[in-house]
């Protein structure tokens, strides 16, 4: 069972039902979270409930939003490996360096994670037609998981994005049009187009269930460290859910008596062409201004006004972390280099994750004997059009 208590609000607190389709929140207009009576899980529910469960993200139903096991919609989604990088780590000088190696999700990224979530969610509470502007995967993910779900997908995304992605979604049923721009565009116009039509928007932060199948890759950092957090988690920051979901996971466990206290330091990684959430917290703002002309070869990075932006500068600023940009260039020869190294065709969204962290070595930032995860967000394979055509 589920021990769902309601939804607030991340800015006004204001509390919502759990069993009702909501968007956001209708007080303020913002993100609004769920939240579980974890005292009484932590009676019940315990690490060594998972010991005989699979392999998945829906091994913690008891702080996920679905009732049952009937309630979800899954293509096995969820615990993806946790790969000791040595010979790199020996390179760059680390002792403890991991790759949390999101691409063996069922659709090639860690979008597959919340999209079941919220499509779990949202055929459970009535919806029948789905709608996302996206970057490319999350538009793939709804797709595939609308079609297992039996539900209509209509996907928005920006002209330029991989084909991969574009050929995906059309594969597995969704209704995509192109979009002239970038995400924003996209989902001005899909704004647009489902007025009036029963669409239930499900994109980044605009529901509520997203960021809870995202939070389970802290769990399962967690639980594939031995209940020992790192010390610095890199993560690709566009939307920034996976970033704020893993803080909450974080809370969760440690209400549960899971964990103590002791946090990572979070790194949020963008790319120089699109870094708002960089610009920010350099300048200790709360909120990133939207980012003009958003520019860069990782498309999941090319999101110039997150709404959860002052969520994710709150996360760095709680972990003492940092926000880092990066090149496109020093991006794909980081892909060469992890692939030459280790064997792993990283995204460029993962890719950057180690331009950055070599930066913050080089810096002292970070010292050799500290334990380092880095998040591979996806497949290097849905990019190979956009690497074919780079020269920078």
């Amino acid at each position: 069972m589920s021990y769902v208590s309601h939804l607030d609000c991340s800015r006004c607190g204001a509390h919502q039902a759990p069993h009702q389709l909501h968007n956001l929140c209708p007080e303020c207009g913002s993100p609004l979270l769920v939240r579980y009576r974890l005292e009484e899980a932590g009676h019940n529910f315990n690490k060594t409930s998972l010991l005989d469960r699979p392999p998945d993200m829906w091994r913690y139903l008891e702080v996920l939003p679905v009732d049952g096991e009937e309630d979800i919609v899954s293509l096995g989604e969820g615990f993806t490996p946790l790969l000791r990088l040595r010979r790199l780590g020996s390179e760059m000088g680390l002792d403890g360096l991991y790759l949390k190696d999101e691409s063996l999700n069922p659709t090639g990224s860690f979008k597959a994670r919340g999209i079941s979530a919220a499509v779990s969610l949202a055929r459970k509470l009535g919806a029948r037609q789905l709608c996302i502007p996206t970057a490319g995967n999350a538009g793939g993910a709804l797709a595939a998981y609308a079609a297992r779900a039996g539900l209509e997908a209509h996907v928005f995304m920006p002209q330029d994005s991989p084909s991969a992605n574009v050929v995906e979604a059309r594969m597995t049923g969704a209704q995509v049009e192109l979009v002239d721009g970038v995400i924003s565009d996209a989902a001005r116009l899909m704004q647009e187009h489902g007025k009036g039509r029963g669409w239930f928007d499900i994109s980044t932060l605009r529901e509520p269930y997203r960021i809870e199948g995202k939070k389970t890759m802290g769990y399962e950092v967690a639980e594939q460290l031995a209940w020992e957090l790192p010390d610095v988690i890199f993560y690709p920051t566009g939307g920034g859910t996976g970033l704020i979901g893993m803080w909450k996971a974080f809370d969760e466990m440690e209400e549960m008596g899971w964990i103590d206290s002791r946090r990572p330091r979070m790194v949020s990684v963008q790319a120089e062409g699109c870094a708002p959430i960089v610009d920010a917290f350099e300048k200790g703002l709360e909120e990133a201004p939207a980012w003009e002309d958003p520019h860069t070869i990782s498309s999941g990075l090319r999101v110039p006004k997150a709404i959860g932006d002052f969520l994710m500068l709150r996360v760095l600023k709680q972990s003492r972390g940092r926000a880092v940009a990066v090149s496109d260039q020093e991006t794909v020869e980081w892909m060469r280099k992890v692939g030459r190294k280790e064997g792993t065709f990283l995204c460029p969204e993962g890719a950057a994750c180690f331009v950055a962290l070599s930066e913050l070595l080089e810096e002292g930032w970070i010292s050799p004997q500290q334990q380092v995860v880095v998040f591979n967000t996806g497949t290097g394979l849905k990019y190979i059009d956009t690497l074919l055509a780079f020269s920078g």
